[in-house]
């Protein structure tokens, strides 16, 4: 692995010159980013992924957003990932939350700061969207300074765990206490979760004035964040469900499932509505070694030209414990820039100082990346430059052979 990404890395140094003659993707441009095939595209070229997710943007403060987006820039991503939370009980306090929605904790560790999206209203017995500065206009404040910044977000428009709310808590509005397939089969919270799609999509963003599905700075929407509802046969018809009717309110952003794929492997992308695949991979979790999930980036990347959608490792991470983490990543990210069938990579996940001005510490998980000038780090700085010049790289290519040249 390690004279893959050399090797890489040395044949493309070697071609960017000639790859640099060929116009470089206009970094300034904001069309909306589309699908060719497999591959996405950005007013006709290539667009290859290059990403971070982030888990509080939408409830963070004003200093940790604009934090966030700037150590983004930094490690030259291009995408940053989010969910559109936090969901709550009720405000008066009389239907519970299914989280401490009154955490002290920063932001990193789900102190959300009184902010909510939506709640149920007891008199109504209704969800209610948050318009207000608690509420929305957070999620208009990270559109915003995205768009300063030239990135795209990829929104999702739920989290399907507990954390923050997400779809347990519309399941527990109505008395669920965590059935995987409530949330997909019941009636009232479907009707809840489109009535929450349409608030967002059709959203007038109170900073920019524009409406978010006339936004390209919203690379695509997702469903939700690993909506990894069972039995297939359930998730399947929900996913077509909701998908069909995010189109009918937006056509021109993509839409992914955002399901981890484990399991399914993409079965969804069947579904026409579905413009491409995620997975979430985690070797440390999936006890397999780096070697075997280099593997399992190359499994992924064949679905792409299966379905002729693209696919993309939307999260992956390796723990701080482990020494050769810095090289690690270089390897796996090697092999996706290398691979002409893989569209990107988002890792998980990129967290910056909070207001405290000190980095949160993950002993958990230990997969946060820190603009801390580590070995990490730079690790991901070049990797993400490496997709850049792959993806120049193959458009070189690509107007060589329609040219009918070598």
């Amino acid at each position: 692995m390690r004279l893959l990404w050399l090797g890489l890395f040395a044949w493309l140094s070697i071609s960017h010159d000639a790859a640099a003659r060929a116009k470089a993707p206009d970094k300034g441009s904001r069309g909306f980013v589309t699908r060719n095939g497999h591959e996405f595209s950005l007013n006709g070229k290539i667009f290859r992924v290059a990403g971070v997710n982030n888990h509080y943007l939408t409830y963070g403060s004003p200093v940790e957003v604009t934090r966030v987006l700037d150590d983004a820039v930094a490690m030259k991503a291009n995408v940053v990932r989010i969910f559109v939370s936090p969901i709550i009980g009720s405000t008066d306090g009389s239907v519970a939350n299914v989280f401490n929605w009154n955490s002290n904790a920063d932001s990193s560790n789900l102190g959300v700061n009184g902010v909510y999206m939506a709640s149920f209203n007891p008199k109504t017995q209704a969800m209610e969207i948050n318009e207000g500065a608690n509420g929305l206009q957070r999620l208009d404040f990270v559109v915003k300074e995205a768009s300063k910044r030239k990135l795209r977000l990829i929104v999702a428009f739920v989290d399907y765990w507990a954390y923050t709310g997400g779809s347990r808590q519309i399941s527990a509005w109505y008395g669920n206490k965590g059935d995987d397939r409530f949330f997909a089969e019941d009636a009232r919270a479907r009707a809840d979760y489109k009535r929450l799609v349409q608030a967002i999509v059709t959203r007038r963003n109170s900073l920019s004035n524009v409406v978010y599905r006339d936004d390209p700075t919203i690379f695509a929407w997702e469903l939700a964040n690993e909506p990894d509802i069972q039995p297939f046969s359930v998730f399947n018809g929900w996913v077509a469900e909701m998908a069909a009717f995010v189109k009918s309110l937006d056509h021109r952003h993509l839409l992914a499932s955002g399901q981890s794929s484990l399991q399914y492997k993409m079965a969804e992308l069947r579904l026409p509505q579905v413009d491409f695949g995620t997975w979430h991979g985690y070797a440390s979790y999936q006890k397999i070694s780096a070697e075997q999930f280099a593997d399992q980036i190359t499994q992924y990347c064949a679905y792409a030209v299966s379905y002729g959608k693209p696919v993309i490792l939307e999260e992956f991470g390796v723990p701080r414990s482990d020494p050769d983490r810095p090289q690690i990543y270089r390897n796996w990210m090697a092999r996706i820039a290398a691979d002409d069938r893989c569209a990107g990579w988002l890792v998980w996940r990129l967290v910056s100082r909070q207001d405290s001005n000190e980095y949160p510490q993950d002993d958990h998980d230990q997969f946060d990346i820190h603009n801390d000038g580590s070995p990490v780090w730079l690790a991901l700085q070049d990797s993400a430059g490496l997709m850049t010049m792959a993806q120049t790289r193959r458009k070189f290519v690509r107007q060589q052979e329609d040219r009918g040249q070598p």
